[in-house]
């Protein structure tokens, strides 16, 4: 399970501190035993985020099968995907 509030706190991070492989490392210890990634948003095309912030989106992750998905569902997440966002000109 992940909880909004944890999810709030890993978002506030993120802005922080920037979305990189640094952040990611930093995120799994304070939170361990919680899946961290991230990619680009745009690479994200059958979800929509849970949490939406400047810069980033942020996705929960299910693991229970053997084919990791994406879900809304914060009772059976056990990770996290957060998606940087460019804004295109």
């Amino acid at each position: 399970m992940i909880a909004n509030s944890m999810l709030d706190a890993v978002a506030d991070y993120v802005e922080q501190h920037g979305l990189s492989e640094a952040t990611l490392q930093q995120l799994r210890t304070q939170h361990a035993g919680v899946m961290f990634t991230y990619c680009m948003d745009d690479d994200i095309h059958s979800a929509s985020p849970v949490l939406t912030r400047s810069g980033f989106n942020v996705y929960l992750v299910d693991t229970r099968d053997h084919c990791v998905t994406l879900t809304r569902d914060h009772e059976i997440a056990s990770g996290v995907v957060l998606a940087e966002v460019v804004d295109e000109e």
